[in-house]
């Protein structure tokens, strides 16, 4: 035998290889992958319910505190609409209702004035008539008629009645004169040349005239329940402001001025305004 056939016949046979075994992990691969998102969906529950919790935690809080707030506020509005302190609470709360001025219009009074001036002359110891001089003036006139804001207002409650005492109302000054229609008329005697004259005196004791009209007795007792049912009405619109003008609240008003307190219990006035139920 050669040395080329020794060489082969001693060179070692290559094993040839079978199958390829399976991975042991393979087999755990999608246990352990379902296992995680388990827990991934466990960790998420609990995340939510925690979450909603404090949701639900923080509405209550915020439903408590509300209610709480709610409360405070009734509890408040309470006491600002009792005995002592509706005054307060009224006379605070002008500036707002009133922002233009310190002084509230309650009434117009239009009516037409009448002035006459006569003037008899007579000589000769009274024995010889010269004649009378007539003039006469009609002029419409429109009167106000205000209350001061800053005045001494008081108010008080008895039961569901809101009683207001009101300042006195006072005329505004002068009174407007409507010149337009106005209205002259002369008469002179047979032996008189002073109508002229007569009729500028007549005419320039107008305004004083009617300034001293505006404020006696007869004409502001004309126009007294006007400006009575006007402070009613003011004073309502701050109850409905405040949600005090209501059945369960104040449902009726009454208004006194002041110089009527001083003679007549506040019984001895009937409500200026009521809810009709």
């Amino acid at each position: 035998m050669s040395k080329d056939e020794n060489k082969t016949a001693a060179a070692p046979e290559t094993p040839v290889r079978g199958p390829e075994e399976p991975n042991p992990m393979d087999a755990w691969r999608w246990p352990i992958a379902m296992i995680f998102l388990g827990l991934f969906a466990l960790i998420g529950f609990i995340i939510t319910i925690k979450t909603g919790e404090e949701a639900t935690t923080a509405v209550k809080d915020g439903i408590t505190q509300s209610i709480d707030t709610v409360a405070d506020a009734a509890v408040e509005a309470a006491g600002r609409f009792t005995k002592g302190q509706i005054t307060h609470s009224f006379t605070s709360a002008i500036p707002s209702m009133s922002p233009g001025g310190n002084q509230l219009e309650v009434a117009k009074l239009h009516t037409t004035e009448t002035f006459t001036r006569t003037d008899t002359k007579t000589t000769m110891w009274d024995l010889v008539y010269l004649g009378t001089t007539t003039s006469e003036i009609k002029v419409p006139v429109t009167y106000r008629y205000l209350i001061s804001l800053n005045g001494p207002w008081s108010l008080d409650v008895k039961g569901h009645t809101c009683v207001v005492i009101a300042p006195d109302f006072h005329p505004a000054m002068p009174p407007a004169i409507h010149t337009d229609r106005m209205e002259k008329r002369s008469d002179r005697g047979w032996a008189r040349l002073n109508e002229s004259e007569q009729m500028e005196d007549l005419q320039k004791s107008i305004t004083p005239t009617l300034e001293m009209y505006a404020g006696d007795v007869p004409h502001k007792n004309m126009i007294r329940e006007q400006c009575r049912m006007a402070v009613a009405e003011f004073v309502k619109n701050w109850l409905l402001e405040e949600d005090q003008w209501r059945t369960d609240r104040f449902h009726s008003i009454k208004v006194i001025f002041q110089n009527e307190a001083e003679e007549h219990a506040p019984e001895q006035f009937a409500p200026v305004l009521e809810i009709e139920n």
